[in-house]
């Protein structure tokens, strides 16, 4: 079968194992395609310019496929906010972020740990069909995951990263305590999804989960 594409953002930053801009994440083949232009702050951002989002997702989309994309998603969480429409315009089927997952874990009380809290809206979760009173907690504006991914750093320290994720879960159980299923929004979180399933004893879902589960199904055709 041929390779998942992968629309990423113009970013600078490092991209270790376990983030979805490192081939190696992966154990099925991907492509990727640099939406020039479009940033962390065009997709992490409460009021996009949806319009011209939505046509730099369109082109680079049809790229993709003409390169022999057999599927696609997106390098960015936010994106979800665009699932439908990108959908409607892609060749080939569509699966833009991790909040698609919650829909798939129907029965079990969600958190979700994201990369801005401000900045996610019950749009995001609405247009994947989630519930849009879903909790969740961000990473703190002043972290160095926010320095290295929002501010688009060009040094990771991955140590202290995991202490902001591994915090911010705690944050939410202890805001939450029903809670007992976490996904991550954001496609730079899953190196640290071990940390987290041991600090918490919870189960944890990241883009990685969703796209093995959707490029799995399109080797069935479905």
């Amino acid at each position: 079968m041929g390779p998942l594409g992968i629309l990423m953002l113009d970013t600078r930053f490092p991209r270790i194992v376990g983030d979805i801009g490192n081939a190696a994440s992966f154990d099925f083949p991907v492509i990727f395609r640099r939406m020039e232009g479009i940033g962390s702050a065009d997709a992490v951002t409460a009021h996009p310019d949806r319009p011209r989002v939505l046509a730099a997702l369109k082109a680079n989309a049809e790229a993709l496929a003409a390169e022999g994309a057999v599927g696609l998603s997106t390098s960015c969480g936010f994106l979800a906010l665009y699932q439908d429409d990108l959908a409607a315009v892609s060749p080939v089927p569509v699966a833009t972020s991790a909040l698609l997952l919650i829909r798939q874990l129907a029965g079990k009380k969600v958190g979700v740990i994201t990369a801005s809290a401000k900045n996610l809206t019950p749009a995001h979760f609405a247009a994947v069909g989630a519930p849009t009173d879903t909790p969740f907690v961000g990473l703190p504006e002043d972290s160095s995951f926010a320095d290295t991914f929002l501010r688009n750093g060009l040094t990771l320290d991955r140590d202290v990263v995991e202490r902001e994720v591994v915090a911010a879960g705690r944050a939410l159980v202890e805001r939450h305590p029903g809670i007992d299923t976490v996904v991550l929004e954001c496609t730079n979180l899953p190196p640290y999804k071990k940390a987290l399933e041991s600090a918490l004893g919870l189960p944890v879902f990241d883009v990685l989960d969703l796209l093995g589960g959707f490029y799995a199904g399109l080797g069935r055709g479905g």
